[in-house]
């Protein structure tokens, strides 16, 4: 399903996007096209430079502070796929591009990333040999890590998942 998209994608973007100029430059003329994809290239390579160094900046405190930076890493990933999409001569690319660097569209990015990868993982994971043992009882939850908001010490963190019936053999 990913490759169909995939080959979609390489294939209609392209298409849309010289339609889409072509349209742009039916209206407002073709040199002031071109001036306009100079312009919105200019300021995007400032905004991902802005971003990008504020991205760089939170990335060095949480680390500096010992924690987790997953919302930083996330941030500048978004920043240079952004990048890339402002790179590429289109409009339409660079409204995606702008969504993923601009400090206020870019959580919800993050939200729709999340999103997105978490159904993946899931996926793969329901497709793998272990599948059987995260039937949905343990595992990553998401919102509270591994193991589930319970953890997994003590009564408060115990499960009720599948019983693996055994024995215990003592060699000693």
């Amino acid at each position: 399903m990913v490759r169909i998209g995939l080959f979609l994608g390489f294939l209609l973007v392209p298409v849309l996007e010289i339609w889409f100029l072509i349209r742009v430059g039916s209206v407002i003329g073709g040199w002031e096209t071109v001036a306009l994809l100079i312009a919105d290239s200019i300021l995007g390579a400032w905004l991902v430079r802005r971003e990008g160094r504020r991205a760089w900046a939170a990335l060095r405190t949480a680390i500096e502070s010992g924690r987790m930076p997953d919302r930083e890493l996330t941030d500048g990933a978004l920043i240079v796929a952004g990048g890339a999409l402002l790179v590429a001569p289109g409009f339409l690319s660079d409204v995606f591009g702008f969504f993923m660097i601009l400090p206020f569209t870019r959580p919800i990015a993050r939200r729709w990333l999340s999103w997105f990868l978490g159904r993946r993982v899931r996926s793969l994971a329901a497709r793998s040999p272990y599948a059987p043992l995260f039937d949905g009882t343990a595992g990553f939850d998401g919102a509270a890590g591994f193991g589930g908001a319970g953890g997994s010490g003590g009564p408060a963190g115990a499960r009720r998942g599948r019983v693996v019936h055994g024995e215990v053999i003592d060699d000693a």
